[in-house]
């Protein structure tokens, strides 16, 4: 499984949907569905971003911005405008004093807002429930990040914009996939920048030795994998590759591979309903009681007290 690709899969589990946002100022949206990562793309017009703790950002057609949650932001043409609806949790909407509001900004297809032809277009993306395994990824990003046009491109806008609102067949996987293309490409031109303080092991991936050992762990963590086997994978010594991956990745290959197997395992349990031992096997323990034991010492539950908090 690809680092990025990882970042998603849980998420997607559990939902992730799209939908064009139409605005005519002056507007005001209060988020607060306490969602683990939504993606905005700026249309037309522009937009402020405004966190209740950091800085507030302004976007421009083009700009993108990803928000990391569960903490709460307001979107707003201007940041004096007062919100005019609330989003909550499970996609509810409500007015400012509670009254609801779902269905009252339907505008068509995955379309919401106050005016269609509003000055004012955005693309918003959400993903619903964030796994461990995405939160390898999404602990190392700023509770607000932004990109402009000058620092990256994105050729998906036009097709992102016809796809959203079709009402075909297979609609919905379109366009996940499509939203897992955008984030990946996003969050690739975020982690080059040097302000980005990209995680150790998504640096160590360009490596060519760390790296090739990473995708093996990552692709098969059900493989019996020993730093012997690692690295005569990776044509290096066993001292060779303990030292490097360590300084690289900022702990040893098998104390990875450890917590990729029960990060992985921990997004299972909560994903389905397949058997511990199962799940054991997959993430490659020999059996449900060393899976259990691990994963005890580790989360502090048993599996079955974590697939329970997640029902």
């Amino acid at each position: 499984m690809d680092a990025l690709a990882g970042l998603l899969e849980g998420p997607r589990a559990r939902g992730a949907f799209m939908i064009r946002a139409c605005f005519e100022p002056p507007w005001s949206v209060r988020i607060e569905d306490r969602a683990p990562l939504t993606v905005m793309l700026m249309v037309r017009g522009e937009a402020w971003v405004m966190p209740d703790a950091g800085d507030r950002v302004r976007l421009r057609a083009g700009d993108l911005a990803i928000a990391r949650g569960p903490d709460p932001y307001t979107c707003a043409d201007d940041p004096g405008t007062e919100p005019q609806a609330l989003i909550l949790p499970g996609a509810e909407c409500r007015y400012p004093d509670g009254r609801s509001l779902n269905g009252v900004m339907d505008l068509g297809v995955r379309t919401w807002g106050d005016r269609l032809d509003g000055s004012a277009v955005m693309l918003i993306g959400t993903y619903l429930w964030q796994g461990e395994v995405s939160g390898r990824l999404l602990d190392a990003l700023p509770p607000l990040l932004t990109l402009t046009p000058e620092v990256w491109d994105c050729p998906l806008t036009p097709l992102l914009m016809t796809e959203v609102v079709r009402d075909e067949p297979g609609q919905e996987v379109v366009l996940d996939r499509l939203l897992d293309l955008l984030v990946i490409a996003a969050l690739r031109a975020w982690f080059s920048r040097p302000e980005a303080a990209a995680p150790g092991w998504y640096r160590a991936l360009a490596d060519p030795v760390v790296g090739r050992v990473l995708r093996l762990l990552q692709d098969d963590p059900a493989h019996p994998w020993t730093v012997a086997s690692l690295a005569a994978k990776a044509g290096v010594s066993r001292a060779a590759l303990g030292r490097r991956f360590t300084e690289l990745v900022g702990e040893p290959p098998m104390t990875y591979l450890t917590g990729w197997r029960l990060a992985l395992a921990a997004d299972r349990l909560r994903e389905g309903d397949a058997t511990l031992e199962a799940i054991a096997r997959q993430v490659g323990y020999g059996s449900a009681f060393a899976l259990s034991s691990a994963f005890k010492r580790v989360y502090g539950v048993s599996p079955q007290e974590h697939r329970g908090r997640g029902a």
